[in-house]
């Protein structure tokens, strides 16, 4: 079975916890929205960071809101630039994963985790999820087209309240099927 969807380039970012927020940013500092982006209620901010490493340093954007831990989001490209192992993983694991030091206008701070290569996922509204039997932590398919056409496997799927129809890959994975945000792919798997 196969369905379009909608694909969300995911370039590299930051998702603060407030007490890091507090140190970067300053006591009860707040975010302040730049734009919206796909997923209900996040939305990238004015706010920026500066990663440092023994290899080089990263300008990072904020998406907002605030989250329960800090974590920041890379290709492997941006990785091997700054010379960070970090994993690839399911957005929120982050245990054992990378580190490096954080620099914000009001103050720094090092990260001893919280760096990952986010794996490529598919976030579903509860109705597109229930109209296609799929359910939160399904594992489907990615298949693109055009002159670079490829399948992506071993895609998470996110369903919930919290989710809007979206493919979400990083600007490493795009690149490599000449696709960008607003480009439509097909979701392929096994019915149930």
């Amino acid at each position: 079975m196969q369905f379009p969807i909608v694909l969300g380039v995911s370039a590299r970012h930051a998702h603060l916890c407030r007490e890091h927020m507090d140190i970067l940013f300053g006591k009860d500092s707040e975010l302040h929205v730049k734009k919206p982006i796909g997923q209900p209620g996040q939305y990238a901010s004015e706010e920026q960071i500066m990663m440092v490493t023994p290899k080089g340093e990263m300008k990072l954007r904020i998406i907002g809101p605030l989250r329960p831990e800090t974590q920041i989001e890379l290709s492997f490209t941006d990785a091997r630039k700054v010379g960070v192992n970090a994993p690839i993983r399911n957005s929120g694991d982050i245990a054992g994963s990378a580190g490096a030091k954080l620099i914000g206008p009001k103050g720094e701070l090092e990260l001893k985790e919280g760096i990952i290569i986010a794996a490529r996922h598919v976030h579903l509204y509860p109705e597109t999820a229930a109209k296609y039997g799929l359910e939160d932590g399904d594992i489907v398919d990615i298949v693109t087209d055009g002159p670079r056409a490829i399948t992506m496997h071993n895609v998470l799927v996110r369903a919930g309240v919290k989710h809007a129809d979206e493919v979400h890959i990083d600007t490493d994975e795009a690149n490599a099927c000449n696709l960008e945000s607003g480009d439509m792919v097909n979701i392929v798997f096994e019915k149930k």
